[in-house]
């Protein structure tokens, strides 16, 4: 049993990160709805595996105190307007994508207006959002979690303006098994971007603090459009 509240979850993705959100948390005792572009029917085996509730893009968000988008940055704009009408208040939006312009193609708001990937799938959206595991091995999240204060623990860093909403995603990635390490706002997740010295890290909070300081506002040739 539980000994902390049950959250109502809604993940939109059900790839390699959004896949093992959906086992862990619902291991962990959180009610998951479960989404991708593909429809539910396709989600059938994930839902059978985890008892979650394999449910339309449109729905995902219903009445959910999270929500993880967690799609190639390209499909954003093509998410439902209205998305997240019918969220609880509060609702905590989770961004994990990265921008990659050989998948991504060029965007304008990344490339020229100089939003973070954060920041302009938040615009995107009309909804604050907390920038998190977008650096993080998906197997990790299956394999490396670790009861607080145990020597091996990973940190992750997480971004974000909303305070109350970033306390919320750096509680529930704390009961997954990893510290968390406050990076600033939403204008500062650049640091966590591709291509930066966080991006992959398997390190402590210590290590991920120090590479988040070493990071570079230039984007590498690599990974601009």
């Amino acid at each position: 049993m539980r000994e902390g509240p049950v959250m109502k979850i809604g993940i939109i993705g059900a790839g390699h990160i959004g896949g093992n959100l959906t086992r862990r948390l619902t291991a962990l005792g959180h009610e998951v709805s479960v989404a991708n572009s593909r429809g539910p029917q396709t989600l059938s085996a994930l839902a059978e595996e985890t008892g979650a509730t394999p449910v339309r893009v449109e729905e995902a968000a219903r009445g959910a105190e999270v929500v993880v988008i967690t799609i190639p940055v390209k499909a954003v704009p093509g998410l439902p307007k209205g998305l997240l009408d019918e969220a609880a208040e509060g609702v905590a939006v989770v961004d994990t994508g990265n921008y990659y312009p050989q998948r991504d193609g060029r965007i304008a708001g990344i490339e020229d207006e100089g939003l973070t990937e954060a920041g302009w799938t938040a615009r995107e959206i009309g909804h604050p959002v907390i920038k998190a595991f977008n650096g993080t091995y998906s197997q990790d999240i299956l394999d490396r979690h670790r009861p607080a204060g145990a020597p091996d623990r990973l940190a992750l860093p997480v971004a974000g303006d909303d305070e109350a909403a970033k306390a919320r995603i750096r509680a529930l990635i704390e009961e997954l098994g990893f510290d968390t390490v406050d990076a600033g706002g939403l204008g500062d997740s650049w640091r966590q971007q591709p291509g930066t010295p966080v991006y992959g890290l398997r390190g402590d909070a210590e290590a991920v603090t120090k590479a988040l300081g070493e990071a570079s506002p230039e984007r590498p040739a690599d990974l601009r459009g």
